[in-house]
């Protein structure tokens, strides 16, 4: 037995180490307000709509499960997302000053797969007090959970990708490094 070994650690799953996808700049808000300081829902698409610079509102990743150094960032180009092969692939973006990974399609969505690139983010409320973020489907309106992944309706979940902000190291203002990895598995 190598002297070095932990008998009671298990080797550590492959497809969950941490890669960078940019720093905090890169991400413009998803959720901007319009001139009555609320949020208009025309506006509110994850992709569809970027920054008044013209930025995208999100990135897209392919990334595959066996060697996360593959990963290459995906054009979202235009509406025809669904003509897509959408596996191993996570989406950034933020909301509300945070930022989300969560899977590109849903892999357990009883339409099969639709980009979540074109949801519609929204607050979870209840009697006016925010309590968390979700993101509704377009295809067929079931929303998620951004925190949780939970779906509104049936036993359906999201993968939530993990997300880590790191100090940019010399930056002289406030960005910060853009780090997900996929939750790993338990057991």
């Amino acid at each position: 037995m190598n002297p070095f070994s932990n008998p009671f650690r298990a080797p550590s799953r492959t497809g969950t180490e941490w890669f960078s996808v940019g720093t905090t700049s890169e991400f413009p808000e998803v959720a901007p307000a319009d001139d009555t300081g609320t949020e208009s829902e025309s506006k509110l698409q994850v992709c569809g709509n970027g920054a008044p610079d013209g930025r995208e509102g999100c990135k897209v990743f392919h990334v595959p499960k066996t060697d996360v150094s593959q990963r290459t960032e995906v054009e979202i180009a235009g509406n025809d997302l669904t003509a897509q092969n959408l596996t191993d692939q996570v989406l950034v973006f933020q909301y509300h000053g945070k930022i989300h990974a969560i899977d590109h399609a849903i892999s357990q969505c009883p339409h099969s797969s639709f980009p979540l690139s074109q949801g519609i983010p929204f607050d979870i409320e209840d009697f006016g007090i925010v309590l968390s973020a979700g993101l509704t489907c377009p295809k067929h309106n079931w929303s998620f959970d951004l925190f949780s992944g939970r779906a509104d309706r049936g036993n359906y979940r999201l993968k939530v990708w993990e997300v880590q902000l790191r100090e940019v190291v010399g930056s002289q203002n406030d960005d910060k490094e853009v780090w997900v990895r996929r939750k790993p598995r338990i057991g």
